[in-house]
C-alpha cells in the first residue's frame, strides 16, 4: 500500500540537540563531555535519558526543559525534507516525546507540518503502542501508510514497526549513532536529505 503520511520525531531527528545538551549540563552544574559519558552508559544500558542523574550522582535539574529549542538548532536538512516531503504529495507530522512547551515551539515556529503534537498532549510516551495508533489516527490514514522517521531504535524504529508502520531510521545523534539499524527498518539514513527519494522508491 502506497504511503500517504510521514511523521518525524523531534530530537536528534530534526533538532540537533547539541547545545540543548550543553544547557543541560550548565544546569546541573557538569562539563558536557560528562553528561555525554553518562548518556553513553544510559543507551548502552537500554535506560531513559533521565537515568543519568543517577550514574552521575547528582540530582536531575529542575526547569531546563522549559526553554524551547531555537530555530537554529534544526538540522540542517530538516526544514528541506519537511518541505521535499509534502511535495511527494504526503502529509507531513512532527511527534515525539516532548513537552507541552516543545510541541508550543514547533507551533508557533511555523514549521511546515500538517500535524504537530506531543507525547504531552497524546497523554502515552513511546515506546509505547497506543503512542503509535494515535499517531496514525492524527494524520488519518491506516498503519501501513504511515511512515514514521526516529534516530532512536528502541523507541522509535522497533515499536514503529511492530505498530505496523513503516519504521525509518535516522543514524544521527547519540542514539542514531549507537543502536544499528536494525532489518525492521524499511529504511536506514545517514540524513533527511536523502529521505523523500528514499520514501519515493517504496511507493
Amino acid at each position: 500500500m502506497a504511503l500517504r503520511a510521514v511523521v518525524f520525531d523531534v530530537g536528534e531527528t530534526l533538532v540537533d540537540e547539541e547545545r540543548w545538551w550543553r544547557r543541560l549540563a550548565d544546569h546541573g552544574g557538569l562539563q558536557p563531555h560528562v553528561v555525554w559519558a553518562a548518556l553513553g552508559v544510559t543507551i548502552a544500558r537500554g535506560e531513559e535519558h533521565t537515568a543519568l542523574w543517577g550514574h552521575l550522582g547528582v540530582e536531575q535539574p529542575m526547569g531546563w526543559y522549559e526553554t524551547p529549542y531555537a530555530l537554529y538548532d534544526l538540522y540542517p536538512d530538516a526544514l528541506d525534507c519537511l518541505r521535499d516531503v509534502r511535495e511527494l504529495g504526503l502529509r507531513v507530522g512532527i511527534v515525539g516525546n516532548q513537552t507541552e512547551v516543545l510541541e508550543a515551539w514547533a507551533r508557533d515556529s511555523q514549521l511546515p507540518a500538517d500535524v504537530i503534537s506531543s507525547s504531552a498532549s497524546l497523554g502515552v510516551r513511546k515506546p509505547d503502542p497506543m503512542f503509535f495508533a494515535k499517531v496514525v489516527e492524527l494524520v488519518e490514514c491506516r498503519a501501513e501508510e504511515v511512515a514514521y522517521v526516529g534516530d532512536r531504535v528502541d523507541n522509535d524504529v522497533l515499536p514503529a514497526a511492530a505498530a505496523g508502520l513503516v519504521a525509518v531510521h535516522v543514524r544521527r545523534g547519540p542514539w542514531g549513532r549507537l543502536q544499528p539499524t536494525p532489518p525492521e527498518a524499511a529504511l536506514g539514513l545517514d540524513d533527511l536529505a536523502s529521505l523523500p527519494e528514499a520514501l519515493a522508491s517504496l511507493e
